[in-house]
Parts: structure tokens; C-alpha cells; sequence
């Protein structure tokens, strides 16, 4: 497709913005496809800017804080300031030593 240049930017044509509303299965109005296209233009632009960058030297993180997730020990033994006896007991149904629920699925 033919893109027109808006000073030095491209802009999307319109069969893109349709395109890209068929495809997130929302619907543009004549106005909306004008926004967007100057709005999705200015994204993409400021995507190529993104693309000049030198990041050679720069190593990939995971994390911005370098901290690790902690987290408890499972087991099944830990039931708080209540016995187990205490939640069965309390519990509207039980069955083989556990809590019988509805079915979820």
C-alpha cells in the first residue's frame, strides 16, 4: 500500500486502520479512522526512534529491581492459630479428610 508523507512522517492509509480495527474486531467511524491514523502514525514513528538506539552494550534484565520473588514453604501442615480438626469441623461438607466443594469445571 501507498503511504503519504506528512512532513518527513509516514502516514497509515486508511485501508490499514481498517485493516487493524477488522482485526481487533472493533468499529471506526469515518472520524476515528482520521484519529487513528495520526495517532497510530505517531506510535510507529516514535517506534522507529526506538530502533536507532545502540544497545549492544546493554544486557537484558528480567527484573528492574534485581530482587527474587520469596515465598513460603508449602506444606500442609500449617493451618494457623485453627487445628485441623477445628476446620473440618466447620466446614459444610467433608470427605477422606478433606473439604468437599461444588464442582468448578
Amino acid at each position: 500500500m501507498i503511504r503519504k508523507l506528512v512532513g518527513n512522517k509516514q502516514m497509515l492509509t486508511r485501508e490499514e486502520i481498517i485493516n487493524v480495527a477488522t482485526l481487533a474486531r472493533i468499529g471506526v467511524s469515518e472520524k476515528d479512522v482520521e484519529n487513528y491514523q495520526h495517532d497510530l502514525s505517531a506510535i510507529l514513528d516514535y517506534f522507529k526512534k526506538l530502533d536507532e538506539l545502540d544497545v549492544a552494550d546493554v544486557e537484558p534484565i528480567g527484573h528492574i529491581t534485581g530482587m527474587q520473588n520469596r515465598f513460603r514453604n508449602d506444606s500442609n501442615d500449617d493451618f494457623g492459630k485453627l487445628g485441623k480438626e477445628e476446620i473440618m469441623k466447620n466446614a459444610p461438607e467433608t470427605k477422606d479428610g478433606f473439604i468437599k466443594v461444588k464442582s468448578v469445571l
